[in-house]
């Protein structure tokens, strides 16, 4: 494309693309410097979508063109051979507008473990909790753990269901602790989790940051820009281009572009501009500007294991949304108090265990349940016409890696996902263990009253070698994917960004968003990328002095 048929947007200190949880954040951290211009590109529209704020809407986002990017992934040997739906948020908010709300940070080792692999003790587990703290906004008030009056709200759930009291009593009784919170390093024990919402309503990073940006005359956003490329002067980012419409854009940075696409969108977009490994670029016709071999790489994603058993004498949604009063009666809780099935969050209760209890090696839980007061076939699809529960169990530390990079030099075409599930031994082994444990919890005596009949995967498989099968049969992604643009250190040939996240030979340009993870965290995702992006906001701030000291971007080249 010539460069006069594109459009110059204008000039700004820094550029952010992507308009998600870590990009709702910086723009509101580094607009709070008056004299600092900000643009926001979003490729999705504004979150008016009135299913985003309602919490049970998220079956009306995933999977919706409005808000979702409707990725799949490739066949997945592990899984049977089958390709899963891979949702990512396409709407300001980005994934907070469509996903679980679950209000989770990981365990204490998460960190320590990124503090050693990048050499940087700021990103340790002492360091970062203030910085969970600075932003949170916790229904129990500041103490040693949470902090209050931030803009990230974090609320208990405003219902509660016999059969998930029963499974929490059937989990003690398993050997796991009661706890009323997940989020003190230590995530040990069965209890409700804590969701990101106000007075039953869907909390995403775009009302929590973004709408009081908003306010300033020092932020543009702009929604229906797909970011195509970053524009580059040798080593040295100086803009990107975006389509808006049916027109191409130009828009140049002072000082940085940050890129803020998510695990799946920043390594195509670093690799459609040239970043990346260099013979497979070189393969798709795309010119190297820097060979980063680690681009794309590193892909890492919970697996959920879904279980699901039919109950006998306890109500379940199955049969209370089964009838147009058990509706009705959802309806009016929620239109009159915010509370009932329509403030759901898609999992209500959690537990976080040892795959296998006797094992000595594992020293901490190395799975999370998702216990849910309803089964259906697939995500999707309608509730069983009988009462029943599903608990969801999710290896938390896996050892398998995969993929995501581009498939040709057009920013329109999707990115092939290889997520590469249960390709290890260790995780098939975690798997199949993690299929006993909940076995064992559920013919526990509380739940006995019951009756619980598992009828997925199944009691026909039992033997250690059927066990593995089922989980490949009942796999599915929990929408966690991390690790694309790795951080680590300048000399780490897998790193992608290093500890201050800069792109490793690259001046002017940042990714700061869940794709930096060089391990995932053990548990829900969303709010350590917001953490991520508070942490980098610091250092932006911080090195803002030297860039304004560069020399002013005198053009781009095409």
């Amino acid at each position: 494309m010539k460069q006069d048929a594109r459009k110059l947007e204008g000039e700004f200190d820094y550029i952010i693309v992507g308009a998600g949880t870590a990009g709702c954040v910086l723009a509101n951290r580094l607009t709070e410097d008056a004299d600092v211009s900000v643009l926001l590109l979003e490729a999705g529209g504004r979150d008016n979508y009135h299913w985003i704020h309602v919490p049970v809407g998220y079956l009306y986002c995933i999977g919706n063109p409005r808000t979702d990017w409707l990725y799949k992934t490739q066949s997945e040997p592990g899984l049977d051979g089958r390709s899963l739906s891979y949702p990512r948020g396409r709407v300001l908010g980005g994934c907070s507008s469509i996903n679980g709300m679950i209000y989770m940070r990981g365990q204490r080792e998460d960190y320590d473990d990124w503090a050693r692999i990048t050499g940087d003790r700021d990103w340790s587990w002492d360091s970062v909790l203030p910085v969970f703290k600075r932003s949170e906004d916790h229904h129990g008030g500041p103490n040693e753990w949470h902090g209050a009056g931030g803009e990230w709200r974090v609320e208990k759930q405003r219902l509660k269901w016999k059969v998930l009291e029963t499974f929490a009593q059937a989990a003690q009784e398993s050997g796991l602790p009661a706890t009323d919170d997940f989020n003190r390093g230590d995530n040990t024990g069965v209890g409700y989790f804590d969701v990101n919402q106000r007075s039953g309503i869907r909390w995403n990073a775009s009302k929590a940051f973004l709408r009081p940006a908003m306010k300033r005359p020092n932020l543009t956003i702009i929604t229906g820009a797909h970011t195509q490329r970053l524009m580059m002067e040798g080593k040295r980012c100086v803009g990107v281009e975006y389509r808006g419409g049916d027109t191409d854009y130009l828009a140049k940075s002072r000082c940085e572009v940050i890129v803020s696409a998510g695990a799946v969108n920043s390594p195509q977009l670093l690799e459609l501009s040239g970043i990346g490994n260099g013979a497979r670029l070189q393969s798709l016709g795309i010119d190297v500007v820097q060979d980063v071999q680690g681009v794309g790489e590193n892909l890492q994603d919970h697996l959920q294991l879904r279980m699901a058993y039919k109950v006998h004498g306890v109500q379940t949604l199955n049969t209370l949304s089964a009838h147009w009063w058990g509706k009705a009666w959802i309806g009016l809780q929620y239109m009159l108090m915010r509370r009932g099935p329509m403030s759901m969050a898609p999992s209500q209760l959690g537990a976080f265990a040892k795959s296998d209890p006797d094992d000595s090696t594992i020293t901490r839980p190395d799975v999370e349940y998702h216990v849910q007061p309803l089964s259906l076939d697939r995500f999707g699809e309608p509730l069983h016409s009988f009462n029943a529960f599903t608990a969801s169990v999710c290896p938390l530390r896996p050892t398998s890696r995969g993929s995501v990079h581009i498939a040709s030099p057009d920013a329109r075409d999707a990115p092939l996902i290889a997520p590469n599930y249960l390709s290890t031994d260790r995780d098939r082994e975690v798997a199949v263990n993690a299929l006993r444990l909940t076995r064992r919890i559920v013919s526990a005596p509380a739940l006995a009253k019951y009756s619980p009949e598992e009828i997925l995967p199944g009691p026909a498989f039992q033997t250690h070698a059927e066990l593995a099968v089922a989980a490949g049969k009942v796999g599915t992604t929990i929408f966690h994917p991390v690790g694309t643009c790795r951080m680590g250190t300048d000399n780490d040939p897998a790193a992608v960004v290093d500890g201050r996240l800069r792109v490793i030979g690259v001046s002017g340009l940042r990714v700061v968003d869940a794709s930096v993870m060089p391990t995932i965290t053990s548990g829900n995702t969303n709010s350590p990328t917001l953490m991520i992006a508070e942490r980098a906001s610091e250092m932006i701030r911080a090195d803002r002095p030297f860039l304004f000291s560069l020399a002013p971007v005198s053009g781009l080249s095409g």
